[in-house]
């Protein structure tokens, strides 16, 4: 027994006042002493050290792909050996499977069904360390390879603290034929055209030459071999990159025999930054308003190829620039970028009009149509000219495959199709077919008029029957109808699938003869460029003068489906020339007046955005916007409707505030300058991403404070659905945050200071995580088995060992309520009267009272008067004193 509490040092006092006060506090009485006593040890706060003799021992199981069926094999054994070297039946042997989750040991034989993909040690462990009781002392013993792909230093902590120790027993299937991407080692960030180094290590279970092959955004860089000395090798390459932005550098091996393929390739990202950057993806080899911005010292990045654009790309720009670009161009991971990039990342974006450019470009519904401070959409009074609309369907057998939402990808392209339906106006005319070995008529050849819903319910009744779609049936059955139609614009939509698409027949000659009759073809692919089929398709659309929409989201379809209808129905480019009128909403961008152009060649038809600003509109009947503005979450968007390059444009470059205005709109779109004392650093350790985010106090502070930092992360397979994620105050100066990522996700974030954004990424966690077998990690798990007090078990009789676990007991409580109870008991027996001496002593109780009688005085005698008797000295007078004092004390 010992005591917490400082009030120990009572007892000693309190001995010595039963000895002062005995008699006055009548100590004298057993209880009362007991009373005082118990009071003491009270306040003492006295504990009790208990040792418990039982055992919780938590079984690990990895289950993770790159142990295979290892864990299967060995566990009846492992579970027999534990089961009959349990020392107690208050012992408890408790098993949990994990990998990229956690889920408990199935019961009868029961398989792990979870991921596999990722080794996550340290879930695992901190999962224990959450489920462990308090009262009971645990241990872990974990079944691995040993190699986890996220750190553990988190819980390695935590058991430490809970005094929980981690043993580990390797299982492992020792290869003789592996080879694997070890390392990808490249600076995270360089300036444009300075040069660098990358360098590729192998390692593999035998010495010798292993080939390598190394891309850089998908092309190939260099292909050649690398020589395994000790196992490992390494080959170091120089690169520089002339252009900004962010790119994918890709390693591979490829040994003619492997064991174990999955971790024979790995990829990096390396950011080239150059400054503020503008981004122009133009359709011109010689652009205007490239040669502007070049000359006002901006850095411009320039892409006349928009298929190779990749949402890296955008890494590091302040600005992008679309100019008379079209949709069906530019990759959709791209577009999809785009929103994060404004909102989250503080960028702007601006796109100038063309034939090619907002909703003649295809762009209604797209990714990028929120941004904008325009509506796409032709209003229905403003068409001039009647479209024929032939829409062919895919119902072959892949059809019926079912995606998210318990929907068919068929129930998708009927949904593609009303809504392409619903896009059409009255003096519209359409027809659709459903093809498989041949074409089946669903709707004729019909005008709109008022039966639109009617239409829109006939082509959501489509279904899948199986076999392939022969396009060329397809084709020749809409081309029959639309010759019918005496309208200006006769078009198909063709919907396959760019797997399954048999039978093209002669179809060149007949998309020939459409074409010399003016009808125009365009495809929506089901699947991607790598598909058996895709170029067929492809080769279909460039014949019929149409657009080529591949998608392997079946969400997608009834999207592309809107905007490939608003193209060729509901959108419009003005060929005549137009007035120009500036509204005075100029200021909101700079408070430098500008001379505006008089007229502009050519626009995009179009309507302003409620709560949105335009500076400049035409005079003619439509008073669109030919200069719209607008803010976009941190970032800033416009929209420029008239174009600044190619046909129609001579107006706009003969102007002579041309240079002026295109510096200072993008100038604005650029934003806002990050102050200085502030910045932000990445790192990847395995699946899990850390950011900390650096600052100096005594200048940010203040600010953070009134403030607080935010940050936000997309992440690729979230749906283009940004997250945000709380930060940790690690000190003054320095806040920090960590995210496991799933293995061969992308992410690209943002952290937002006030009005102003630190933009990061885009990262990426390597598709081979689970097999990069590091020894780092091996190293790391031995180190944290010593941490805790564990070991590397080879025998597992010896699992069971109890770890030190006591705890105390605190007797306070039970001593509060014996002293209550004594001090009742006490007053009751004051009450009673009844009084218990003290043994060996003898009793002091007092004598019981006598009730005097009433004497009646005899008569008195007067006495002879006696002789003076001479008055005793003063010494003899004190003595008298003294003694009737004494008298009088003993008859008290």
């Amino acid at each position: 027994m010992h005591f917490t509490s400082p009030e120990w040092f009572l007892l000693i006092p309190a001995v010595l006042l039963v000895g002062w006060f005995w008699k006055r506090l009548r100590l004298f009485s057993p209880l009362r002493l007991v009373l005082v006593l118990l009071a003491a040890f009270t306040l003492a706060d006295p504990r009790v050290t208990l040792r418990d003799d039982s055992l919780d021992l938590w079984v690990l199981l990895d289950r993770s792909e790159s142990t295979e069926d290892l864990v299967d094999l060995g566990l009846p054994e492992w579970e027999r050996l534990l089961e009959k070297s349990k020392p107690s039946r208050r012992d408890r042997l408790l098993l949990l499977d994990y990998a990229a989750e956690i889920v408990e040991h199935g019961k009868d034989g029961a398989t792990f069904t979870g991921s596999r993909k990722l080794t996550r040690t340290e879930l695992a462990l901190s999962h224990v360390a959450a489920l462990a009781e308090e009262d009971r002392p645990s241990r872990v013993l974990l079944f691995t390879d040993g190699f986890s792909t996220e750190p553990l230093e988190k819980a390695a902590d935590r058991l430490e603290a809970q005094g929980i120790p981690l043993d580990f027993r390797l299982i492992r299937d020792e290869t003789l034929d592996d080879f694997r991407i070890a390392r990808i080692d490249l600076p995270e960030r360089v300036q444009t055209g300075e040069p660098y180094l990358l360098a590729v290590t192998v390692r593999g279970s035998i010495d010798g030459k292993v080939p390598l092959i190394v891309r850089r955004g998908g092309q190939l860089l260099v292909e050649t071999e690398v020589e395994l000395v000790n196992g490992v090798g390494r080959a170091e390459f120089t690169d520089r990159i002339p252009v900004g932005g962010s790119f994918e550098y890709e390693a591979e091996v490829v040994p003619e025999t492997d064991a174990h393929p999955g971790n024979n390739r790995a990829s990096r990202w390396i950011e080239i930054t150059g400054g503020p950057r503008v981004l122009v993806v133009t359709n011109y080899t010689d652009d205007p308003l490239v040669e502007v911005l070049k000359t006002q010292d901006f850095t411009v990045d320039v892409e006349t190829d928009s298929l190779k654009l990749q949402p890296g790309r955008i890494s590091g720009a302040r600005a992008v620039i679309f100019n008379n670009v079209p949709a069906h161009e530019v990759p959709q991971d791209f577009l999809a970028a785009l929103d994060f990039f404004v909102r989250e990342q503080a960028g702007g974006f601006l796109m100038i009009g063309g034939k090619h450019s907002f909703g003649s470009g295809g762009y209604f519904q797209s990714s990028i149509d929120p941004l904008l401070p325009i509506s796409m959409e032709l209003k229905t009074e403003h068409r001039k000219l009647a479209v024929a609309l032939a829409i062919v369907l895919d119902r072959s057998g892949s059809m019926s495959v079912g995606v998210a939402g318990g929907k068919t990808k068929m129930d998708l392209a009927n949904n593609g199709a009303a809504n392409a339906i619903d896009l059409l106006g009255p003096m519209d005319r359409v027809c659709v077919f459903a093809v498989d070995s041949s074409p089946h008529t669903i709707i004729p050849l019909t005008q709109i008029r008022n039966d639109k819903n009617k239409l829109m319910g006939r082509a959501r009744k489509v279904q899948s029957q199986g076999g392939g779609i022969f396009v060329y049936e397809g084709l020749k059955a809409a081309w029959d109808e639309l010759k019918k139609a005496n309208v200006g614009t006769r078009h198909v939509i063709l919907f396959s699938d760019a797997a399954d698409s048999e039978e093209p027949g002669d179809y060149k000659r007949l998309l020939a003869e459409m074409k010399k009759e003016g009808a125009t073809v365009s495809v929506i692919a089901l699947g991607t460029k790598a598909d058996p089929d895709a170029k067929l398709l492809e080769d279909i659309a460039k014949r019929g003068d149409g657009r080529i929409f591949f998608s392997d989201r079946a969400v997608d379809i009834p999207k592309i489906f809107a905007q490939e209808t608003v193209t060729i129905a509901r959108s419009a480019f003005v060929e005549e020339a137009v007035g120009a009128q500036p509204s005075g909403r100029w200021a909101e961008v700079s408070p430098k007046p500008i001379d505006w152009l008089p007229q502009a060649g050519g626009y995009n038809l179009s309507y302003l955005r409620e709560g949105d600003s335009q500076a400049l509109v035409t005079t003619d009947e439509y008073v669109a916007p030919l200069v719209a503005h607008a803010r976009r979450g941190l970032g800033r968007t416009a929209a420029v409707t008239f174009p600044l390059g190619g046909d129609f444009s001579e107006p706009a470059r003969a102007w002579d505030g041309y240079g002026d205005f295109v510096q200072t709109l993008t100038r604005w779109l650029m934003g806002l300058e990050l102050p200085p004392g502030i910045g932000l650093r990445h790192r990847l350790d395995g699946t899990r991403l850390t950011l900390d985010l650096l600052y100096d106090p005594e200048m940010w502070s203040d600010k953070l404070a009134a403030t607080p930092p935010g940050i936000r992360l997309l992440e690729s397979g979230s749906g283009n659905t940004a997250y945000e994620i709380p930060w940790r105050r690690i000190e003054p100066g320095h806040f920090s945050v960590s995210r496991d990522l799933d293995e061969g996700s992308i992410i690209r974030g943002a952290v937002r200071i006030g009005p102003n954004a630190i933009p990061f990424g885009p990262l990426t966690v390597g598709s081979s995580v689970e097999w990069a077998f590091e020894p780092e990690r091996l190293t790391e798990l031995r180190a944290v088995a010593t941490q805790t007090g564990g070991r590397e078990l080879l025998d597992l009789g010896e699992a069971w060992l109890r770890p030190p676990n006591e705890h105390e007991i605190g007797l306070r409580l039970w001593l509060a309520i014996a002293l209550l109870a004594l001090v009742i008991a006490e007053a009751l027996l004051t009450r009673t009267g009844w009084k218990m001496p003290l043994p060996g002593l003898p009793s002091f109780e007092r004598r019981p009272k006598v009730k005097r009688q009433k004497v009646v005085p005899e008569p008195t005698v007067e006495p002879e008067p006696e002789p003076e008797t001479p008055e005793p000295p003063p010494e003899k007078q004190a003595t008298e004193r003294r003694s009737r004092y004494q008298r009088a004390k003993d008859r008290r």
